[in-house]
């Protein structure tokens, strides 16, 4: 591959991870075998050239990879033929990743942009065993049995399953111009996208792109070139499960991520619904307003401490979730008086994010109707947009 000197590598799409051996089970669990498994990327930049990052993290044996190719993605599981090329990592197109270990797979020469679909295709010859994987990427993926690497479609395959998680994938960097800034989508589901509709890219950060973009060349307007997706369903700030609890995942899913400049972050909303909807019916201690304002301190001193501009956004209203335990009373106030320090004098970010932009003004603690995706806890697509509109894009100056 050439060497370009005037760029570097950058983070163009993210899938936060967590591990099929948790004490929480929310989401499907599963493995493979012999069986091929294709997976839609969309990225939020571009480059000259792309390299995917694989991850066996979670896993409790050596993850196989018969072969993995990178393709541009055209409907429903069908690729482009003329745009299908193998991946290698370290010049071999056949590999294994050790268990507990990322790995990261030579540049593919290929000029990218943000929004282009690229297809992930991977050969998994021997039994996987429970995977890594993202909960809620919502976008369809898919496995079929055999080795079905160069199909230009699964689409008819006997045996075809389609998947609502995403297994393997952490993410894709793009050789975009050196000086390329981004941001990180630092949070829960309001972030990963619970409640937004499949396969349309209408979650926060999907929405806060289209506005960048929008607002014309960075060049230009000085902000941020995009964001990037580092949400993970039900995931804490200061408690692991689902995931990692944020101060732990912090290093890993932003300040090791190439690009960042900026952080925007959301969290609290698990931390004081799973404890009782946990116990439901029983009653189960939640972290006082101190506790979470004590790990959002350091979360931001951490950002700050690498150089890093820190948005906070304030707690989501949350009341009528028809999840059972989730809402209480003293809950709601801790999320409450959790919010106004953000708002505060007293708040160490530099700016934040008001998610009361979706609440019922009538009654601010329960989402509004027209934002509601159903459930009481994650907003729809109109929710999501309004999220995304109450973002101050001069807080994404860089």
């Amino acid at each position: 591959m050439t060497t370009d000197s005037t760029a570097s590598w950058t983070a163009a799409f993210r899938s936060a991870l967590i591990s099929p051996h948790e004490g929480i089970d929310l989401f499907p669990l599963r493995a493979f075998s012999a069986q091929t498994v294709r997976q839609v990327l969309r990225l939020d930049g571009g480059g000259s050239a792309v390299r995917i990052r694989l991850s066996n993290r979670y896993g409790t044996e050596p993850l196989h990879i018969g072969g993995a190719r990178l393709a541009r993605r055209t409907e429903g599981s069908g690729i482009e033929s003329g745009s299908d090329t193998p991946l290698h990592v370290d010049g071999a197109q056949e590999f294994t990743i050790p268990v507990g270990e990322d790995l990261i797979t030579d540049p593919v020469e290929q000029t990218v942009a943000a929004g282009d679909e690229l297809a992930v295709t991977l050969w998994l010859p021997a039994h996987t065993g429970l995977t890594t994987y993202s909960a809620v990427p919502l976008r369809t993926g898919y496995a079929v049995p055999g080795n079905a690497l160069t199909a230009t479609t699964l689409d008819g395959t006997e045996g075809l399953e389609e998947l609502v998680t995403r297994h393997f994938i952490s993410g894709a960097d793009v050789l975009a111009p050196a000086g390329t800034a981004i941001a990180v989508a630092f949070g829960d589901s309001w972030f990963e996208g619970t409640g937004t509709t499949p396969d349309t890219d209408n979650r926060f950060p999907d929405l806060l792109n289209n506005r960048l973009r929008d607002a014309g060349s960075s060049a230009t307007t000085g902000l941020v070139d995009w964001v990037v997706n580092q949400g993970l369903s039900a995931n804490r700030l200061l408690t692991d499960e689902i995931g990692e609890h944020a101060l732990a995942r912090l290093q890993r899913d932003v300040l090791d991520v190439p690009g960042v400049t900026h952080v925007i972050v959301h969290f609290g909303l698990n931390d004081l619904g799973i404890p009782g909807q946990e116990a439901y019916p029983a009653a189960a201690p939640i972290p006082s307003a101190a506790d979470l304002i004590a790990g959002l301190t350091t979360l931001a001193d951490r950002l700050h401490t690498a150089g890093l501009t820190a948005i906070a956004a304030t707690v989501g209203p949350y009341k009528d979730t028809i999840y059972d335990g989730y809402a209480t009373p003293e809950g709601v106030a801790v999320g409450r008086e959790v919010s106004d320090w953000i708002r505060g004098a007293d708040s160490p970010f530099d700016a934040y994010v008001d998610f009361d932009a979706v609440a019922d003004q009538a009654d601010p603690d329960r989402i509004h109707d027209d934002y509601d995706s159903g459930d009481g806890l994650h907003v729809n697509d109109a929710g999501a947009q309004a999220l995304a509109d109450a973002v101050d894009l001069t807080t994404l100056k860089v």
